[in-house]
């Protein structure tokens, strides 16, 4: 059964859903049976990158808050973050447009890497304060990961995978996501935001109930032995 997750990289709130998904993912007993696909959305889509500016003036400036109001709102973020085991340094955090990022994650998903290449995107923005706007440091993460570098680069230079990521948020606008994170389970069940993983769990446990009926197992045949078949011819 395919579950398939929008976020964007600079959402303090899909990295934490994103933690409080795998605890059910690892409390769920079909979980080799789940397929998890993450995809593109941009929640700022004309950010522009500029390393050295305080997210907090960012915050202030989009949402109408005080500095001070904003540094709250990013203590209270942190301190979540820590309850799953995430270390959240916003003070190091560096704006950037993320559409170059998701065109790294749609060709990581090309290799069977989206899941590693959300986790490195996540930890390099919130925990590492990289640039995740900046060439060289996503070829530096997917090697990390696995990617070939000189394909990479050539990939971040163009224009590939552009339409992926548009495609994408299009995608996200069908299935009624205005906000990320947003989980889909098998195209049918919708659980938008940082959930607890109680919540996450029950989601994938009634979708899952739903989808086996629909798809059942075939029978596995342990042995063959002396039988009649349909036509009355017996062996």
């Amino acid at each position: 059964m395919k579950v398939e997750i929008w976020s964007d990289v600079m959402c303090p709130f899909c990295y934490i859903g994103k933690r409080r998904f795998e605890s059910a993912l690892a409390e769920f007993p079909q979980a080799d049976q789940i397929q998890v696909e993450w995809k593109s959305f941009q929640l700022n889509p004309q950010m522009k990158t500029e390393p050295g500016r305080s997210i907090n003036d960012y915050l202030a400036e989009t949402k109408g808050w005080t500095p001070e109001y904003a540094q709250q709102v990013n203590d209270q973020v942190t301190n979540m973050a820590a309850e799953v085991g995430l270390e959240y340094n916003m003070d190091k955090a560096v704006l950037a447009n993320s559409f170059d990022a998701h065109r790294f994650l749609q060709f990581a998903k090309t290799k069977g890497l989206g899941d590693a290449a959300e986790e490195q995107l996540f930890k390099a923005y919130f925990t590492d304060g990289r640039n995740t706007a900046d060439h060289a440091t996503l070829i530096e993460l997917g090697t990390a990961i696995g990617l070939d570098a000189a394909e990479l680069k050539a990939i971040l230079e163009g224009t590939r995978f552009s339409e992926d990521v548009r495609r994408d948020i299009y995608e996200a606008q069908q299935v009624g996501a205005r906000g990320v994170p947003f989980f889909v389970l098998d195209r049918k069940y919708a659980v938008s935001g940082a959930q607890h993983t109680e919540t996450f769990l029950g989601a994938l446990q009634q979708s899952f109930a739903e989808w086996e009926k629909a798809n059942p197992k075939p029978l596995v045949n342990l042995a063959d032995g002396a039988n009649c078949i349909i036509d009355g011819q017996c062996d």
